[in-house]
């Protein structure tokens, strides 16, 4: 049995859930979230608890499946009470975002320079909102939805990830670019070593 699954999920004050149809719907001050159950997992409220079962013989997965539901109902609980964040980083010259358009929450719309020959527009999904520095290279992306966050950090990463050689781009705060030397660079490192072994 999953010693994650068997732990109850604890409703906070001002969080409703609803069971029905094999469907977690969890509603908080941050937003509503559903889940699908799998099929061999069932759920029940308690005290004031969401309590999860699982038919544990009837896939060889089972098991599994009843720690990661119960983590994915966790992850919405706290999303709809806390809400998760993601931060990125611009470097390079002149890279920013230019403007930022919408309503939070209701759909926005980025406008980066990227060090492209155009600016580049990204539309952020609804449920997401986007806050930037006023320097205009840290973006901080906030929702309920923990998948949701991830993945949209994932894409705003994708349009231009780090190089490595100068690490310009688009990084995750935090996150170590680990760099090469550039051909010049290497050039002289294996001069001085052709040197080196001249010598002897």
């Amino acid at each position: 049995m999953s010693r994650i699954g068997r732990i109850p999920v604890v409703i906070p004050s001002g969080v409703q859930v609803t069971v029905g149809d094999g469907v977690v719907k969890v509603k908080g001050p941050k937003g509503e979230l559903s889940e699908p159950l799998p099929s061999v997992v069932q759920a029940a409220i308690k005290d004031g608890r969401v309590v999860l079962t699982a038919d544990l013989a009837a896939r060889r997965d089972a098991s599994a499946l009843y720690g990661t539901a119960r983590a994915r109902l966790n992850n919405m609980v706290i999303g709809v009470t806390q809400g998760f964040t993601r931060v990125l980083q611009i470097v390079g010259l002149g890279f920013r975002v230019e403007e930022i358009t919408g309503e939070p929450l209701k759909g926005q719309t980025m406008k980066m320079n990227l060090g492209k020959s155009h600016p580049v527009i990204f539309d952020v999904p609804k449920g997401l909102e986007v806050k930037v520095d006023p320097k205009k290279t840290i973006i901080e992306l906030s929702g309920a939805s923990k998948d949701l966050v991830g993945a949209v950090a994932a894409k705003i990463r994708a349009l231009r990830p780090p190089e490595p050689y100068k690490g310009t781009g688009i990084r995750r705060q935090g996150e170590h670019i680990r760099k090469k030397a550039g051909k010049q660079a290497a050039g002289a490192a294996g001069a001085a070593v052709g040197g080196a072994g001249a010598k002897k």
